[in-house]
């Protein structure tokens, strides 16, 4: 698979899952019954990241990707309630942003 398509995969998951925890928190969507989901999502964004990391790991975009890792590996401790969990979660905005402007 290509680099780029590991990165896109990546930023196509985590932006996803970013749109659903918006629509979720403004109360666009009731996902009382199944909040899994989100959880779900949050599993393939950051393997997605670590796998595009890997596979792309010495280039351009495996280094402007990597920086995602640590909001995606702090946020399971950031708590749902408050500012905290969706500032943080959205630090890891500008990474994907700049991985996928790399051209392969």
């Amino acid at each position: 698979m290509r680099a780029q398509s590991l990165v896109a995969a990546a930023a196509v998951a985590y932006t996803a899952n970013m749109a659903l925890g918006v629509a979720t928190a403004t109360r666009i969507l009731d996902t009382s019954r199944f909040r899994w989901v989100h959880h779900a999502l949050y599993v393939v964004t950051a393997s997605l990241t670590v796998v595009a990391v890997a596979g792309t790991i010495g280039g351009p975009a495996g280094r402007r990707l990597a920086p995602a890792l640590l909001p995606l590996a702090v946020i399971p401790y950031a708590g749902t309630r408050g500012v905290r969990h969706p500032a943080v979660a959205a630090s890891a905005a500008p990474f994907y942003a700049l991985a996928a402007l790399v051209r392969s």
